[in-house]
């Protein structure tokens, strides 16, 4: 199991951002709902129901200027719990990398093109760049970087029909990040690895590869790119090497078919002392899933942290995440040991006079919120049981679930039982994983009450 790190030793804190979203019709003032899939587009109106600003709550993606006004930002919100002990907490802005995984494009899927796509692939990137300076930043492909959404073809597709115009945009765009053998599996795959530091290595999943809205599964949906294979051989270098191992990717693991995510959380328990950590989006809310030993499903041996959007979509504050790891020094876990999260609330941005910047907010850190000894598996395990019994931190967790704009609908009985079992599974389809919560619904009426509850 992970140590906390002894005292004195250095952290480092790691910049999340996903699910980003930008849309470049998004015009203040015009219509915040509409019949269409995506408002807050059009031509300007006077009176209510119109779009704000730095964006709306409800079916609207993000003006690039909030984006923008995110990234300007950093510098203040990252004096926070910056102790700049270590090497790697003297990355630019406080931080020592940037995990970045996709959903760039915004949720206009019906009007796209690859044009379009490429240039929100290369317009965002660019402003990261501006932004962050010289920070290292390691991307993972969403599933609306392609046209059309989700599609996403195996490799050997090849011609017009492939994901080649995609991975060789993305290969050119972030060069300047990655090392030439990522570069080269990212064009290949979508998928690649590298050292973020001495001792810690990344791997960033295509997780499109085991989406339940990728038709191009349909034809192989067991292991469709060889990635699953791939990322055991890496693993099983990283164990030789003694280094530890942060995955990150697109969409969560439990909501991947079946068959891919099993053989994901076998992965999982037989490297579970190589994989520090695990960092999704997708979802765009706060949340998290459990990874339990397979012979019992009983002892927490990973997490998967999903984090919230920087999105407005659907009825969200904006939102990017900080992580705090164990530092880069003999024998560190580079485990997680606390995250924060930040939130523009929109209600008060909006309403502010032209000219004022925005003012991002901390809206908590995770071990003070929810009193965590620690953040490992096994304090997260434990925080499920109490969610269960204590209502008045179960509605903590529904607030921060939502970035701090709650739907009116409060989670009552059903509500609250699905949202559990979800946090403990960290595989697909699987009632045994929330059998010890004692559920009062039937696990077909738990699923269906998850596919209620997606946004994206």
């Amino acid at each position: 199991p992970p140590m906390p790190p002894p005292p004195g030793a250095p952290t480092a804190r790691i910049l999340f951002l996903t699910d980003l979203h930008w849309d470049r019709r998004y015009t203040p003032g015009s219509a915040a709902t509409c019949p269409d899939p995506l408002c807050c587009r059009g031509a300007p109106h006077n009176g209510p129901g119109a779009a704000g600003l730095w964006g709306t709550y409800g079916k609207c993606d993000l003006p690039l200027h909030t984006i923008d006004a995110l990234l300007a930002q950093l510098p203040n919100a990252s004096s926070h719990t910056s102790d700049g002990t270590g090497d790697t907490s003297n990355g630019t802005l406080g931080f020592a990398a940037a995990y970045w995984t996709g959903d760039i494009p915004a949720h206009d899927v019906w009007q796209q093109s690859r044009g379009d796509q490429l240039r929100a692939l290369r317009t965002v990137t660019a402003l990261l760049r501006a932004r962050l300076g010289g920070l290292r930043v390691f991307p993972a492909v969403g599933n609306h970087e392609a046209t059309p959404v989700n599609a996403f073809p195996p490799p050997y597709v090849r011609g017009n029909q492939s994901a080649a115009w995609l991975y060789d945009a993305m290969a050119e765009a972030w060069q300047g990040w990655l090392p030439p053998a990522a570069l080269h599996t990212l064009r290949a795959g979508g998928f690649y690895t590298a050292q973020v530091w001495p001792g810690l290595r990344l791997i960033s999943l295509n997780m499109n590869f085991c989406s339940q809205a990728n038709f191009w599964l349909l034809i192989n949906a067991t292991d469709p790119a060889g990635q699953l294979q791939w990322l055991m051989g890496v693993l099983a270098d990283a164990e030789r090497d003694g280094e530890k191992v942060h995955i990150i990717g697109h969409i969560p693991p439990a909501h991947c078919l079946r068959s891919w995510s099993w053989n994901y959380y076998r992965i999982v328990s037989r490297f579970e002392g190589t994989i520090a950590a695990q960092f999704f989006g997708h979802t765009h809310l706060d949340e998290f899933e459990l990874f339990y030993d397979e012979e019992t499903l009983s002892r927490p041996v990973s997490i998967a942290f999903v984090a919230p959007s920087v999105t407005t979509y659907i009825n969200l504050n904006p939102g990017y995440r900080v992580y705090e790891v164990a530092g880069s020094y003999p024998g560190s876990s580079h485990a997680v040991l606390d995250h924060e999260t930040f939130i523009l609330n929109l209600t008060e941005a909006n309403a502010a006079p032209p000219g004022t910047p925005p003012r991002w907010r901390r809206l908590y850190g995770a071990r003070e919120a929810y009193g965590l000894p620690t953040a490992f598996p096994a304090d997260w395990d434990l925080l499920v049981r109490r969610l269960q019994d204590d209502e008045r931190l179960f509605q903590r967790f529904w607030f921060h679930l939502h970035k701090g704009h709650p739907p009116r609908e409060p989670c009552g009985g059903p509500c609250k039982a699905a949202l559990l079992c979800a946090l403990r599974s960290g595989r697909a389809a699987d009632p045994e994983l929330c059998r010890p919560l004692r559920p009062a619904l039937p696990f077909p009426r738990i699923q269906e009450l998850w596919r209620q509850q997606q946004l994206c």
